[in-house]
């Protein structure tokens, strides 16, 4: 398949599209691309003149072929025993309701939408309504501080804004709602002013009383939505036209709008979902992230239920009640898919395997893992305790720029190694190129780009295709960059190395800041690292550390020096820190991603350059790190 899909493309691609249902089908050209900034615009188009639509796909077409009874949403709240489900009939019949709303606001074809929403039904209801009346959502995670959204207000001028009261994530309260009045606040200055802001009411988190109101702006959801019809014609749209905007943070800190259509994404998402996890239609799938990141979009939404699957959305946190929760979670619904991060993987096998042993988990049969760098350790730990050495592990490497999978082992198809995500999806074709853009053959180290385009990728920033070209296609002429470091071994495996930016150069040694962090994961005693690359008057650059060890464990001059020493010997003494900072946390997003940004400016001492820890999931970790900076 692979072969057929780099020597006939066209071919290959259109005849799974044409699995899918087009009210019309496409031109003679399947593709039209250029990637070379030194022939003109970057462009991209796949299946263009073919007239679909992506929540049609979705819903529609699984009732029409039986499945209406099939639950497509197994609902997971915050507190044990709290739960729902929705089967495609009643999900399709939910997203027409919305949709008729939006419709009757006046949201059209092409408006954009934002949506500021936990985890809970309504966050992919409120998706799939808009592309089933043409307009672009804009999913915004729901633990980014009102600056935050308010940029991105004012960037895409949304029609209405859908929110929800509150949410309670573990045993906190989150005040969505006041985050999202404060941001219509600041954004109207700005001169983008919100007329419409749905709000969910979520009466365990908050009452409706006590929820700040605006009379005429905003709208309880349960008032209105009720009222309209459960049938919503489809708005037919083009392959090539806009399916959603998701914000992306850039290295100049302004957010990136990238732009997703909807033929050759819908396409792309179905066919990397159902392959990259072996499913079937028995399966009961469960991501663990957020639809606020594109792992949400693509695989928790819509690749999931283009195959008609059963998916489950969980409101809470992974650790709460307890770090058993996961497997709590796994063992009530039997589910057999379990596609999470490397860093829930690590936080949970700091907690030890009892909470993981005490359940079953006998209905697992694939595991995935998606955000970064999978360390060989942690996923060891993740195939022999939590998959019991039976579960393959899909270690995907995609970003939210590519849309879907792009490098990742395909289940049982070829043999798997700790910490790499193997060999290209269909279609994909990644080279590793030098710093002169000159491509390199067999077992080397450099820059990961792709040569010719895939139906997945996005087609510009929204309103900046100048900063589009530039980013992603100017660094190496002829090729699409991903801002990533990967090295290649003899087998043709691909190891991510990190960003690109997150590489510190010591003494002319390039080294990934990822391959560090796993070298100090592996010691016994270490939970967590993350490693960043600070001034060093003879080096260049330091390697400075920040640790974590395991519970119980104190901290030593001893462990410090051991910790010094696994480095040096699992990659050599000029990758060896110059500075183990202990860490009783790392400043991470709700979302599990570490904010290196804050811990640069901690390491550099420039602690008046912090910015905003707001969207931290315990901001009290910057102080406990800038206290312990010198012991």
């Amino acid at each position: 398949m692979y072969k057929r899909s780099i020597e006939d493309p066209a071919g290959f691609w259109s005849e799974i599209a044409s699995e899918f249902y087009w009210k019309q089908r496409w031109g003679d050209k399947v593709c039209d691309e250029n990637f070379d900034v030194r022939k003109g615009n970057i462009k991209i188009e796949w299946f263009k003149g073919g007239i679909t639509n992506i929540c049609y796909n979705c819903l529609d077409r699984n009732v029409e072929a039986g499945l209406g009874d099939k639950v497509a949403v197994y609902w997971e709240g915050n507190e044990p025993g709290l739960d729902g489900t929705l089967t495609y009939t009643q999900l399709l019949q939910q997203v027409c309701q919305l949709a008729n709303y939006l419709k009757d606001i006046g949201v059209k074809k092409g408006d954009a939408v934002i949506i500021y929403l936990p985890m809970l039904m309504e966050l992919p209801i409120a998706m799939l309504a808009c592309a089933r009346i043409g307009a672009v959502h804009s999913v915004v995670f729901a633990g980014f501080s009102a600056e935050a959204l308010s940029q991105r207000i004012i960037d895409c001028k949304p029609k209405v804004v859908i929110t929800c009261n509150a949410v309670k994530r573990g045993s906190k309260p989150i005040y969505l709602k006041d985050i999202v009045d404060a941001a219509i606040n600041d954004s109207s200055q700005n001169g983008v002013s919100i007329d419409k802001c749905l709000v969910y009411e979520n009466p365990l988190a908050m009452k409706r009383v006590d929820t700040k109101w605006k009379e005429g702006r905003d709208i309880w959801w349960q008032d209105v939505i009720h009222q309209y019809p459960t049938t919503c014609p489809v708005e037919w749209v083009d392959a090539e036209d806009p399916l959603f905007l998701l914000y992306t943070s850039g290295s100049t800190g302004k957010p990136k709008g990238v732009l997703h259509t909807t033929g050759g994404y819908m396409v792309y998402t179905a066919t990397t979902f159902k392959y990259a996890f072996d499913y079937k239609p028995h399966d009961i799938y469960w991501c663990t992230a957020d639809c606020g990141w594109i792992t949400g979009h693509s695989y928790v939404t819509y690749g999931p239920m283009l195959n008609g699957a059963s998916v489950i959305v969980y409101e809470g946190a992974p650790n709460y009640p307890d770090a058993g929760r996961c497997w709590d979670i796994v063992d009530k619904y039997k589910v057999t898919i379990f596609y999470t991060a490397p860093t829930l993987v690590r936080s949970l096998m700091r907690d030890g395997d009892t909470f993981v042993t005490r359940y079953s988990r006998k209905s697992l049969r694939v595991l995935g893992s998606v955000g970064e760098p999978i360390n060989p350790s942690a996923w060891r730990w993740f195939y022999n305790v939590v998959g019991d050495s039976r579960c393959p592990i899909s270690d995907t490497w995609w970003q939210t720029e590519t849309g879907g999978f792009m490098i990742t082992p395909l289940p049982g198809a070829w043999p798997q190694k700790p910490g790499s995500a193997t060999l290209p999806f269909f279609g994909v074709q990644p080279v590793i190129v030098d710093e002169k853009g000159v491509e390199i053959e067999g077992e080397c180290n450099g820059y990961l780009c792709v040569k010719k385009s895939w139906p997945g990728a996005f087609r510009t920033l929204y309103g900046d295709h100048e900063r589009y070209e530039t980013t992603y296609f100017k660094p190496f002429s002829g090729y699409y960059f991903s801002g990533d470091g990967c090295s290649r071994d003899k087998d043709g495996y691909h190891w991510l190395t990190g960003r690109v930016d997150d590489v510190i150069n010591v003494s002319g040694h390039r080294i990934g800041t990822a391959e560090v962090e796993s070298a100090l994961v592996s010691h016994p005693q270490c939970a967590e690292a993350a490693v960043v690359g600070v001034e060093h008057e003879v080096k260049g650059q330091g390697i400075y550390a920040f640790v974590t060890v395991v519970d119980g464990v104190p901290y030593s001059e001893e462990l410090r020096k051991d910790l010094v020493l696994t480095v040096r010997k699992q990659i050599g003494a000029f990758a060896a820190p110059d500075k183990i900072h202990w860490a009783p946390g790392l400043p991470k997003t709700r979302s599990g991603k570490i904010m290196r940004r804050i811990l640069r400016k901690i390491a550099s001492r420039q602690l008046d350059e912090l910015g905003d820890t707001s969207t931290l999931s315990d901001p009290n970790v910057v102080n406990q790190l800038i206290e312990l900076a010198d012991s």
